[in-house]
């Protein structure tokens, strides 16, 4: 969960034969003609649905597949067709990603439950996780904050998983008394001086939170948030296993979701 600011998302196709055809893109939006849909344009960017679900591939759970993120992040892509307004400030290839991106993370959310005990469990070990934060001036290990909710640090880091599944940290909607995120740090339109503000304020604020990480986790923000790698690729660099990333990288946005939790309570 780091910023994604407003950097031009280039180099972001990748090769995939499953590409959806282009008559059923079309249908789509069949009937509405208000703005013309540019088939060349939709089919330049099918790559970059591809390469967003490649990057979100280890949320999925069943009965949610591979194919129907992409089937959701091509409905984003013709979405963004349609409504986009070359007068924006972003241009087409950024305001493309923001829709696409939106789009695969609503079919991810729609499919994230969680039991009624494991919802618990992830309020208490926010509470928990603010308390001691408080009281120390730092975050708790993990084998402390595991302690605290009596389980071990394995089902910590289920907790944390499942914490992500369900968006309880999410850097593209406002949850759980956070700030929003996503459209604060890459917005389509001029902001107000107040929200120009406020983003101002929660970039520094989210900054600094990351530099409170440990070291591994801040490094994992940084490659996949700003370096754009895939867990699987992330893996690679550190030599250790995908799930150890996926592991990682909860606890690393559990962490800074904590931080941003205590700035806003704070003000």
């Amino acid at each position: 969960m780091v910023v994604e600011t407003k950097k031009t998302f280039e180099d972001q196709s990748v090769k995939d034969n499953r590409k959806p055809p282009k008559a059923s893109v079309k249908c789509t939006y069949a009937g509405q003609e208000e703005q013309p849909i540019e088939d060349e344009q939709i089919t330049q960017f099918l790559p970059m649905v591809h390469k967003i679900v490649q990057r979100v591939v280890t949320y999925l759970k069943p009965p949610l597949s591979y194919e129907d993120l992409v089937a959701a992040g091509t409905v984003g892509l013709v979405k963004a067709a349609h409504d986009y307004d070359p007068s924006h400030e972003a241009g087409f290839k950024t305001y493309a990603y923001i829709r696409i991106r939106g789009a695969i993370l609503d079919e991810l959310r729609n499919w994230s439950f969680v039991s009624a005990n494991v919802d618990k469990k992830i309020h208490q070990a926010m509470q928990f996780s603010l308390e001691i934060t408080k009281q120390k001036g730092s975050l708790p290990t993990d084998e402390e904050l595991a302690k605290k909710l009596h389980i071990s640090v394995d089902k910590l880091y289920q907790t944390f998983e499942s914490a992500r599944a369900k968006r309880f940290v999410s850097i593209d909607n406002s949850h759980e008394g956070l700030l929003p995120l996503g459209p604060s740090l890459a917005a389509v339109k001029t902001p107000t001086p107040d929200q120009q503000l406020e983003q101002a304020e929660l970039v520094d604020k989210l900054t600094e939170a990351i530099q409170q990480l440990n070291e591994r986790q801040r490094q994992i923000i940084i490659l996949y948030y700003q370096q754009q790698l895939t867990m699987k690729q992330i893996a690679e660099v550190f030599n250790i296993t995908e799930s150890r990333v996926s592991q990682l990288h909860a606890t690393a946005l559990f962490n800074l979701s904590v931080k941003l939790r205590q700035w806003k309570d704070g003000r």
